[in-house]
């Protein structure tokens, strides 16, 4: 029945998932909550993760720390446009080859890893574009005769651009979840030094699950009951895609294994509507990304009134509720600083400071309900940052 708790082993495997290395990750690495709990997801519903933002935003630290924590196989290589097959697959063994054979040295390369990072992956040239596809889809490796059966977890990649060659946006589609990383705000500057040096100091962790728990963790979310979410998540694709993302019927049915991971890391059997929290990371484009959060955030509001009680998973938290005209007032004092008080131009350090605080207004407005509101705070917001350039 949907709702009901998982068996004791994976409710135990989720519990020191969470215990040891969720949790512990997100202290050591300060503003990056959302980016641990979606490379959990990734892992166990068995897709892999696409992560925009800007160089130095902790996005391979984070993932490495993961893999290190449940001691996983790690490959984790920076593509340029010069980069050649065996620098992530292996080089072919010259020893077989005198032999007659064509073989891969695949020891401490991608087809042996359980978790894989490559940066900047739009630099793909054609030469390695068709080996990843296939490695993405089928996890299997081909070179010649030979094909290697890979134990890859999950892929992830980082770029701080969007593909716009066809093919590899052909690549930035088996790229399920997709989620932008961006500096972290004023504010947490105190707590992400004292949590970095605390990084530098320590060693890798240890922690009580595998990645042979979290293969096994996987296997699962076929055996999750979606019936409670099947009509509402029809019904909210339609939507998405009126919104202009392409979500093929192919990624429809995909992002269901993300909603059934999302009840399995909330300890629960069956999906509720508390799960469809995964569809705000589907987004093909950066401007789809608030449009998406606002339509989600109403699904999610209303699941937290018809089951409040119902456990959740830590990204489906509703959003607060924004008061429209509190935030109107709290832009036309924003645009009152847009000069400096003897009428010159703001310096610098003022214009920046308030640039990041018309991005927390922005990221509250897209939480705005009503679908006229909302879009006439975001122009307001786009105009105010216009005139700070």
């Amino acid at each position: 029945m949907a709702g009901d708790d998982i068996d004791p082993h994976a409710g135990e495997v989720v519990s020191r998932l969470r215990r040891d290395v969720i949790d512990p990750l997100k202290r050591r690495f300060v503003g990056r909550d959302e980016v641990v709990d979606l490379i959990a997801l990734a892992v166990v519903s068995g897709e892999h993760l696409f992560l925009l933002g800007p160089p130095g935003t902790a996005k391979s630290a984070v993932i490495r720390g993961f893999a290190e924590a449940v001691q996983g196989r790690y490959f984790e290589y920076l593509l340029t446009r010069f980069s050649e097959p065996n620098e992530l697959f292996g080089p072919i063994d010259l020893v077989r080859l005198r032999e007659g054979a064509v073989a891969t040295v695949t020891t401490g390369m991608l087809p042996e890893a359980e978790f894989a990072f490559l940066d900047e992956l739009f630099n793909a040239n054609s030469a390695i574009l068709n080996n990843l596809l296939t490695v993405l889809n089928e996890r299997v490796y081909r070179r010649g005769a030979e094909a290697h059966r890979l134990p890859l977890l999950s892929l992830f990649t980082a770029s701080n651009h969007l593909a716009e060659d066809e093919a590899l946006r052909a690549l930035f589609d088996r790229f399920l979840i997709r989620c932008h990383v961006d500096n972290l705000k004023r504010d947490a500057m105190p707590r992400l030094l004292a949590a970095g040096w605390e990084l530098e100091r320590a060693g890798p962790s240890s922690a009580g699950v595998s990645a042979g728990d979290l293969r096994a963790l996987s296997r699962r979310v076929f055996d999750v009951d979606l019936s409670a979410v099947s009509g509402p998540y029809a019904e909210l694709v339609w939507k998405v895609r009126d919104l202009g993302v392409a979500l093929s019927d192919r990624r429809a049915v995909k992002v269901l294994k993300l909603v059934a991971a999302s009840a399995l890391l909330s300890g629960r059997a069956g999906a509720r509507p508390s799960d469809l929290w995964v569809l705000r990371y589907v987004w093909d484009r950066e401007e789809q990304i608030d449009p998406l959060r606002s339509l989600v955030g109403a699904v999610l509001d209303r699941a937290a009134d018809d089951d409040p009680d119902a456990p959740r998973h830590p990204l489906a938290e509703p959003p607060d509720r924004v008061d429209a005209e509190d935030l109107a007032r709290q832009l036309d004092q924003a645009e009152a600083q847009l000069r400096a008080p003897d009428g010159r131009p703001l310096g610098l350090a003022a214009a920046a400071r308030l640039r990041e605080r018309l991005a927390e207004l922005s990221d509250r407005a897209a939480w705005v309900g009503d679908d006229a509101a909302r879009r006439h705070l975001m122009g307001r917001v786009s105009e105010l940052t216009g005139r700070l350039t």
